[in-house]
């Protein structure tokens, strides 16, 4: 609270006032934008829901942790203007240019009353609701302000349908035209949603309870305020069009406001469209920019500013500061004194509304404008990015998801170098402020592996027992291709994006959103004193170039790392966007390239070309074609008999699947019938893919190319076995390439080779991770293979004698790889709920404790 030397300070004369202060624009990311199709005029947010009153007369409704759309609430015509939450936020008012007051509970989103006036008032532009009095007060915008006790409502006989303002006559559209007929009224629609209530909901204002001409001019805010005279009453602030401020005594008996006992507040000649309050203080947005800042208690002004080149739409209070917003799309930043701190660009267009909520330790800034969205701006006080006890709250989460999606970890891309090492080091940090050993292994003038590890507190006796989780991911990244002619990002890549409930940007589903959810799961832990196990990490950061160098760094390192009891690992997806799962089996690859070059150089088609010449280009063509039937079998010698066969328990798994997705199309296209055929020819057989073809020299049409390569792949499954593949690979090529008798010269390597994998679905670990992922859920995930690869699963295997399990966290539509990569806030905060419970749950399986 100020003293009465602040007030000296501020006010030098009775009405101070300054000129906008020109400062740069403070650079601000908001944490998310939700978008609403239509402007948002009205903003509320609780403890679980942000609400937004939109010009369509819907009231939407979005999870406060997740920015999921829950519903969308119906029950105006006209535009939202307004939206109030009781103290208690058990109750929503509402109001709109449809002259109705509507009111929710929150809980179940039940609309209990519809609430009118007995006269034509036209727009109701602000509403206030006391919990104490259990009584409603309008302003609308025939300057009338009006209440409703409901503690008197069996006193009053209920309204009915018929005298609804939507069912009343019109003096204008309603009268008599020529020939004395009147203007036919189109047929009530069925499916309206005031034919649908009933009308014990219905509830009209006694005309006892308006005081007309409250102010002369609209009445466009109003604030329920604590009494500074009389203790444990309240008081009723209005503000209008013409300037002035009102402040109403209210008759806790009967809910009345005294305009006899009224105090009236002059602005000027500038309208009053917003107010806040912090203690006495009262803080009015004016038009044409102006701020006023009054002393209720002693009903002074002491300070008016231009705070804002245009009007003054919002202003928002909380402890020491203050945020106007305005209709240039600005938001600005006061402190208790006015001076300016910040301002920023906050909508591309008008600010309509504002709230602010406390989440999880930080402060919330929400605003609405007419560009369509709600915007949330974290407007803590900044400490340092890691303090000396690490928060695991999910904001944490996001924040340093966002700092290591800005680091442009592309590991085949050498000027990304140091973004690599910087992205290491950053995982590093992490571990170490979480209390966790960690330090960085090289690789062979490869990007380092980060290396983790968290242990429970020494329990004599407990430790030679003790099982270890590894936890395996990577945080390098494909390359957005955000300077490629047909880049489609709608974001920055590598600038996190929070947009209607999900994230946006270059790795933050493959791989580090996964991998960060469970660093803070097992941190989590950590700080709880509820480890039950060692867990380690491995996250390395060439998985998107053939983890070079994983495999001989971790075998240099086995004895530190290991031993290890189960491997885990986060690096796929569901099916489609509805059903959770459980990945069990990845197929292996074989990366290889062709080369078939002459002896001559390039040459001109024209002067050199001829029947009797072997142009490599065509020598590659026929020998690629050989590779497949025109029916698309691979020709492989002995390709095909190596494919295990598939049993009765993983039949059941694709039944399960197609049962699933009976009643829906897969992905858009295959219908589930064909589902089962469509995933095992994705998922359990192999397949040959021509990546593509490349030839020397210009690119014009007139070149016979001296050389011409080709890249290939072969996507492998159990029970495959990597070294025959690979040479029967070549030696295919070789014959088919010598039948040719060309004078060309063909080579051939193998670039690149992964093993395939298949999960035990029975075993501990997939028992217990599907049980946690029902649990958190709440419905049984789907057991599926993936077709793609990750070379380092099965070597972990191997390696450490251990068994892998494998959860998917991001929704099939999370585009991996390509443009506008994103991930589901739900589906993130959730991955960490479950890793968090299958690291403390799985070395228990089983015992008795």
């Amino acid at each position: 609270m100020w003293n009465h030397s602040d007030l000296l300070l501020l006010n030098s004369s009775p009405a101070a006032s300054a000129s906008v202060a020109v400062v740069d624009t403070n650079e601000q990311t908001p944490l998310h934008r939700v978008h609403c199709g239509g402007s948002v005029l009205a903003i509320a947010v609780s403890s679980d829901h942000i609400y937004a009153g939109t010009q369509g007369g819907d009231i939407m409704v979005f999870s406060l942790d997740t920015y999921d759309h829950v519903r969308d609430l119906k029950g105006h015509s006209g535009c939202i203007l307004a939206l109030n939450l009781s103290q208690d936020e058990s109750l929503l008012v509402s109001s709109a240019g449809d002259a109705i007051i509507n009111i929710w509970r929150t809980k179940t989103f039940e609309n209990v009353h519809r609430i009118y006036s007995t006269f034509d008032i036209g727009d109701i532009f602000c509403v206030a609701y006391s919990s104490k009095l259990s009584s409603l007060y309008l302003g609308a915008q025939n300057t009338s302000i009006q209440w409703y006790d409901f503690r008197s409502t069996d006193k009053r006989p209920r309204a009915s349908l018929k005298s609804h303002p939507s069912r009343r006559s019109h003096r204008f559209f309603d009268s008599l035209g020529p020939g004395g007929s009147a203007t036919p009224q189109p047929p009530v629609d069925s499916s309206d949603v005031l034919e649908s209530c009933h009308e014990s909901q219905l509830v009209e204002i006694d005309p006892l309870n308006i005081v007309q001409y409250a102010h002369f001019g609209y009445v466009y805010c109003m604030l329920l305020l604590q009494s500074f005279t009389k203790e444990g009453e309240e008081i009723l602030v209005s503000g209008g069009g013409d300037g002035s401020i009102k402040i109403w005594e209210i008759d806790s008996e009967t809910s009345a406001i005294k305009p006899e006992k009224s105090k009236t507040l002059s602005s000027g000649d500038s309208g009053v469209l917003c107010m806040a309050t912090r203690d006495q203080f009262l803080y009015c947005g004016l038009t044409d920019g102006e701020i006023s800042i009054w002393d209720l208690d002693g009903q002074a002004l002491i300070r008016s500013i231009k705070g804002h080149q245009d009007d003054v739409l919002t202003m928002t209070v909380r402890d020491n500061c203050i945020w106007s917003g305005s209709a240039s799309g600005y938001v600005r930043k006061w402190s208790q004194r006015f001076e300016l701190l910040g301002r920023w660009k906050a909508h591309d267009g008008l600010i309509l509304a504002s709230d602010l909520k406390s989440v999880k330790g930080r402060d919330l800034y929400f605003s609405g404008g007419n560009d369509d969205c709600i915007s949330v701006w974290d407007v803590s006080c900044q400490e340092d990015d890691f303090p000396a006890a690490y928060r695991t709250t999910e904001d944490e989460l996001l924040s340093t998801l966002r700092k290591l999606v800005s680091y442009r970890t592309v590991a085949n891309d050498p000027k990304f170098s140091e973004d690599c090492r910087q992205g290491a080091s950053l995982l590093k940090s992490i571990f170490r402020q979480f209390g966790a050993q960690s330090f960085l292994i090289p690789t062979d003038n490869r990007n380092p592996i980060v290396f983790g590890r968290f242990t429970p507190p020494e329990t004599p006796g407990v430790e030679s027992k003790r099982q270890t989780i590894l936890f395996y991911g990577h945080y390098d990244v494909i390359s957005a291709g955000e300077d490629t002619p047909n880049n489609q990002w709608i974001t920055e890549p590598f600038e996190m994006t929070g947009m209607n409930s999900y994230l946006y940007g270059r790795g933050v589903s493959d791989n580090k959103g996964p991998v960060l959810a469970a660093i803070f799961a097992a941190g989590e832990l950590a700080q709880n004193n509820q480890l039950t196990c060692n867990i380690v990490f491995l996250i390395e950061g060439e998985e998107e170039s053939g983890s070079r160098g994983f495999k001989e760094a971790v075998q240099k390192y086995h004895d530190f790392i290991g031993p290890i009891d189960w491997i885990l690992l986060a690096n796929s997806y569901w099916l489609d966007d509805e059903a959770p799962c459980v990945t069990y089996g990845l197929r292996g690859v074989v990366h290889a390239s062709v080369e078939i070059q002459s002896d001559r150089p390039d040459l001109h088609s024209g002067v050199d070309g001829s029947r009797e010449s072997r142009e490599p280009v065509i020598d590659m063509v026929n020998l690629l074609a050989k590779l497949t039937s025109d029916g698309g079998k691979i020709m492989i010698p002995g390709f095909h008999e190596m494919v295990r066969a598939i049993t009765p328990a993983e039949e059941a798994m694709y039944t399960e699947i197609e049962n699933e997705f009976s009643s829906r199309l897969f992905r858009g296209s295959i219908t589930s019938g064909r589902l089962k055929e469509h995933l095992m020819s994705r998922w359990r057989y192999p397949s040959l893919t021509i990546h593509r073809v490349n030839v020397s020299g210009p690119t014009n049409a007139t070149i016979i190319p001296r050389s011409a390569s080709a890249a290939i792949s072969l996507r492998i499954v159990p029970d495959q076995k990597l070294s025959t593949v690979t040479e029967n690979l070549t030696s295919f090529l070789y014959n088919q390439f010598a039948t040719f008798s060309s004078p060309n010269q063909l080579k051939i390597s193998i670039d690149h080779v992964s093993e395939w994998w298949l999960g035990d679905p029975l075993n501990k670990a997939f028992k217990t991770l599907a049980r946690v992922v029902e649990e958190v859920w709440e419905k049984k995930p789907l057991f599926i293979r993936e077709g793609g690869s990750i070379p380092a699963v099965r070597f972990l295997e191997m390696e450490f004698g251990a068994s892998a399990a494998h959860l998917p966290c991001g929704q099939a539509s999370d585009a991996a790889h390509l443009d506008n990569e994103r991930m589901r806030v739900a589906n993130l905060y959730k991955s960490k709920t479950i890793m968090k419970k299958v690291f403390r749950e799985l070395p228990l399986e089983g015992v008795d404790v």
